[in-house]
């Protein structure tokens, strides 16, 4: 049987970002963000509170030692720390983070840093429009090795950018911090390579001041064609290509993929700079961190070519017939989980860790009963079983596995009615109530799951 289990220092965690949790907007000297920027709406609440952790972290903390949880993935606010985004480093800020790791660890709790979540803060914004601009860059890169100075001594795990090929996708200057900059292909190529330089130059830095460990990551969603037309083939494998494997192929230092390159240079972008593909190239990942969430299928029929393809990808996708979803018509898909995994390890070799994964629903509490909530424990019974063929049957090397906010937070839109938690917390978009955490019959059932280590799902 030792074939079928997980490793014995396997991972078990869940992850976050910090305007998803943190609130405390204006505390501890912190600067505004873009995310300050946006207003409430309807099924959006503002960021200003989120779940209070920047308070409550030692309860939400407790929380997960008593779930029998290892490891915990957070992410600095850039602006938190540098309320700029660049200039002097906010003492009050910092401290707050090397108490937040401090309380992990005392708890046995395994801190993963993130440096980036789409928070870009707003002077950056304003200035130069985020990661459109190579000033940016150096920016991010100081912030970035000041963190490491910082706390390299008690973290072992980092990541760069949360889900860094989400600035492949047209919607990429959101996350670049670029307001009001169109999704051009240009644009793209633009925030695509000058995000991979910032994650290269400080992927270089974290391995020559330390010996921990480094990933950039993907949001991996599985693509199939949508029927069996070689053109809806060729075009999943396009997308494919330059979603996921041009940046997997740059994270472990092969450089991006030629077709990438190729595009740049056809339509004479002027991006790419001397020196600039040495760079990305002389760094690696130490493991291969990813997002899976679901997946879907690419029809071909009205695509023109790739510039197309790539600048209106979303119009091209397709719901599975073959598939449930969910009520925010996300796809179910375990097996297309473990298809990843075995891809992922099978092209690379090195060891995998998916460090989000969940399910959002809509729940409400009645103020006294435990939430029923059987939906998630299958599709996380389902995601395990399918991660456990992977290493079983496949021979994936698996770090471990975080869920996506085990304790339920806003939206990545702002919106508290999509909860992935198994702790529900007291609050609406628009209504703040008593922030109480009351923990669901999944969390029960996943303190069984960790406690033995993967084997009774």
């Amino acid at each position: 049987m030792s074939n079928t289990t997980l490793r014995k220092d396997f991972l078990w965690g869940n992850s976050v970002s910090s305007m998803q949790t943190e609130g405390a907007y204006n505390e501890g000297g912190k600067g505004p963000s873009v995310y300050d920027l946006i207003e409430p709406g309807e099924h959006r609440s503002d960021w200003k509170v989120a779940t209070d952790d920047y308070h409550r972290y030692a309860e939400d903390f407790d929380l997960m030692k008593d779930l029998g949880m290892n490891c915990y993935r957070f992410q600095i606010s850039w602006s938190r720390v540098q309320p700029d985004g660049e200039g002097k480093f906010n003492e009050e800020g910092i401290q707050f983070y090397s108490d937040f790791i401090d309380g992990l660890i005392e708890r046995g709790i395994e801190p993963m840093i993130c440096l980036y979540h789409f928070d870009m803060p707003l002077a950056l914004a304003q200035k130069y429009h985020g990661f459109m601009d190579r000033h940016v860059v150096d920016a991010f890169v100081r912030y970035g090795q000041e963190m490491i100075d910082r706390f390299g001594d008690k973290v072992k795990y980092w990541l760069t950018f949360n889900e860094q090929n989400l600035y492949s996708t047209p919607t990429a200057p959101t996350y670049a911090g670029a307001l009001d900059t169109p999704g051009t292909l240009e644009n793209i190529l633009t925030i695509t390579h000058h995000v991979m330089l910032a994650h290269a130059r400080v992927a270089k830095y974290l391995h020559e001041q330390t010996s921990n460990e480094i990933g950039g990551m993907l949001a991996y969603t599985e693509i199939y064609p949508a029927t069996s037309k070689p053109e809806d083939n060729f075009y999943t494998e396009q997308i494919n290509q330059f979603y996921n494997y041009n940046l997997l192929d740059a994270f472990t230092g092969r450089g991006y993929v030629p077709a990438f390159l190729n595009i740049i240079a056809q339509n004479n972008f002027d991006i790419i700079k001397p020196g600039d593909l040495a760079i990305v190239q002389d760094q690696y990942n130490d493991f291969m961190p990813f997002s899976y969430y679901r997946s879907t299928t690419l029809s071909a029929e009205k695509v023109q070519d790739l510039a197309d393809l790539l600048t209106n990808a979303d119009d091209y996708f397709q719901d599975n017939p073959n598939l449930k979803t969910t009520e925010w018509n996300w796809q179910i898909d375990p097996l297309g989980f473990r298809n990843i995994i075995v891809k992922i390890w099978n092209r690379y070799r090195k060891p995998i860790f998916p460090i989000e994964n969940g399910i959002g629903v809509i729940e409400e509490w009645n103020g006294k009963d435990e939430i029923q909530d059987d939906y998630r424990i299958k599709y996380h019974r389902d995601h395990l079983q399918a991660l456990k063929d992977a290493v079983a049957i496949d021979g994936v090397d698996v770090i471990g596995y975080l869920g996506w906010g085990l304790i339920d937070i806003l939206s990545s839109q702002g919106d508290m009615r999509k909860r992935y938690g198994v702790v529900y917390v007291n609050r609406t978009n628009h209504d703040l109530r008593d922030l109480k955490r009351m923990p669901k019959k999944s969390y029960h059932w996943l303190q069984k799951v960790i406690a033995s280590n993967g084997e009774n799902l």
